[in-house]
């Protein structure tokens, strides 16, 4: 045996001696890389209905945000009919105040007249 045949025996020993002393840190990494694969695999089983549940009530606030404009503008047209019937009912009293409130007036200053000048006018 030479020193180069020798010189390969140690290599391969050294060789042999470094993969065993590796070889357990790398079996550990495996094993926390299996446990985060299964968590990232746990965590995606929850947040994938989590994730439908939130899109479902998403879809349930834009039906019901929908409503709400729908009740917004019948309650605006509402408002806008009132108005109308306001603007009626005080056109309305304005046209009895005509027809009535002028005669009313004569009436009652027709009537005084009539009093004072039954009863002498002196008074």
């Amino acid at each position: 045996m030479g020193v180069a045949e020798l010189a390969a025996i140690l290599a391969a020993i050294a060789l042999c001696v470094l993969v065993a002393l590796a070889a357990r840190p790398l079996l550990r990494l495996h094993g926390a890389i299996d446990e985060a694969t299964e968590a990232v695999k746990r965590a995606s089983d929850s947040i994938v209905p989590a994730m439908e549940a939130l899109e479902a009530a998403a879809a349930k606030a834009g039906d019901n945000l929908d409503r709400i404009a729908e009740v917004t503008d019948d309650a605006g047209k509402v408002a806008a009919h009132a108005a109308e019937v306001s603007e009626d009912a005080a056109q309305f009293s304005n046209l009895i105040g005509a027809v009535f409130q002028r005669p009313l007036v004569k009436t009652a200053a027709f009537t005084y007249a009539a009093r004072k000048a039954i009863s002498g006018g002196s008074r």
